[in-house]
């Protein structure tokens, strides 16, 4: 039934992939293994959701990267269909919520060690960095990066907690502890490009990122 209504069974998949992944970028052929669709088929939806203007695309080291455009006009609407997230209308324009919660995020969230404390409490997080709109002067797209033992779902649920309690959305990216390490290890284009960036690490219990 939802591939009838968004187009085609592969698009499908790929609004599942980038939508759950906000932050991440990927390339052709690692789309293509997550998918498990022919490429043809990846980079012709690829295409027409480039046209559409909800990824965007960028190359680094000889390859082209695929993200989710968190800009895009229909973005949290579709990440309701396509994310377990509970979707809350308030019936005010994206800019006019802005401007009433743009004092607050910035007095609370980049001010207060709140979220610190709150973070660092999550059962399980054996790395959390902190990026983005949380940290002054970081142009990251991701605010938090967090890695994990045991479930993920558990973890996703605490943070959804920490932005009620911020009163605002975080752009966050959850990976299971042993993924962060190993693409932490080949230097992942997703991780070293929140290192690189200005950024603030909260967890880090192996003292992996020290110095």
């Amino acid at each position: 039934m939802i591939d009838a209504l968004f187009g085609s069974k592969t698009r499908v998949k790929l609004l599942y992939l980038f939508l759950s992944s906000p932050g991440k970028s990927f390339y052709v052929r690692e789309i293509t293994r997550l998918v498990g669709e022919q490429i043809n088929s990846v980079r012709r939806e690829l295409s027409n959701m480039l046209n559409i203007g909800i990824i965007t695309s960028d190359s680094a080291d000889h390859k082209l990267y695929y993200e989710v455009d968190q800009k895009y006009e229909h973005y949290k609407a579709l990440r309701a269909i396509f994310t377990d997230e509970e979707f809350v209308a308030t019936g005010l324009p994206n800019n006019e919520k802005q401007r009433k919660t743009s004092k607050k995020s910035v007095a609370g969230s980049r001010e207060s060690a709140a979220w610190k404390s709150s973070v660092a409490g999550v059962s399980g997080v054996r790395v959390a960095i902190a990026s983005g709109s949380l940290v002054n002067g970081s142009g990251s797209k991701v605010d938090l990066l967090i890695a994990v033992d045991g479930d993920t779902s558990a973890t996703r649920k605490s943070l959804q907690q920490i932005e009620k309690s911020e009163g605002r959305d975080l752009n966050y990216s959850i990976l299971p502890y042993d993924e962060f390490y190993y693409r932490l290890s080949i230097r992942d284009k997703f991780i070293t490009d929140i290192i690189n960036n200005t950024h603030m690490v909260v967890v880090d219990t192996d003292n992996m990122l020290k110095g």
